[in-house]
C-alpha cells in the first residue's frame, strides 16, 4: 500500500480563498423578506467541501482518492498507461463538477484527453491514467514516484 498527498496548487488555493470570501459576502448581506437567500452560498461552502481531495492510496488493484469523509474506489483493472503530463489539464472544459472549491473533481473534456474523469488539486502534478474505455487524471505529490508505482503492476 502507497500513499500519495494531493497538495493544493496556486490556482486552488487563490480560487477556493476568494469563492470563500465572495460566498460568505454574500450571505453577510441582509436580503429584507427573504432571508432563506442568505443560507444558499453557506449551502453551496457546505456542499463543496466534503468533495476535497486528500491524496491517494494505491492498494493491489484499487487506487483510492481519499476525501473528507469517504474514499472513492477506482478499479486500476485494464490500465494501459499511467504518465505524468503537467499540462494535462489545459484547455479543459468542465462537463459536470467542480472547477475549484476545494478541488478540481469531475467530469471534463480536452482536444488532448477526450472525456475523463478529474479528481484533482494542483494541475501541474496531473497525472494521466489511461484504460481501455475511459481516463481518468489525479494529481498526487510526486507524480513520477505515482508513475512509477502504478507503472510497476502494467503487464509489458
Amino acid at each position: 500500500m502507497k500513499q500519495f498527498q494531493a497538495p493544493w496548487g496556486k490556482a486552488l488555493r487563490a480560487v477556493s480563498a476568494a469563492a470563500t470570501v465572495i460566498l460568505l459576502g454574500v450571505a453577510a448581506i441582509p436580503v429584507p423578506g427573504v432571508w432563506w437567500m442568505r443560507l444558499l452560498p453557506l449551502a453551496i461552502l457546505a456542499g463543496a467541501l466534503p468533495f476535497v481531495v486528500r491524496g491517494y492510496t494505491i492498494q493491489d488493484d484499487v487506487l483510492l482518492v481519499r476525501r473528507l469523509c469517504w474514499d472513492t474506489r477506482i478499479d486500476l483493472t485494464g490500465l494501459r498507461s499511467a504518465r505524468f503530463d503537467p499540462a494535462a489539464l489545459r484547455g479543459s472544459l468542465r462537463t459536470c463538477g467542480n472547477g475549484g472549491l476545494f478541488s478540481f473533481t469531475g467530469w471534463y473534456w480536452s482536444r488532448q484527453l477526450g472525456r475523463y474523469r478529474a479528481f484533482g488539486t494542483d494541475p501541474k502534478q496531473a497525472v494521466v491514467l489511461t484504460f481501455d474505455t475511459r481516463r481518468i487524471v489525479v494529481t498526487p505529490e510526486r507524480p513520477d514516484a505515482f508513475v512509477r508505482e502504478l507503472s510497476a503492476g502494467l503487464p509489458r
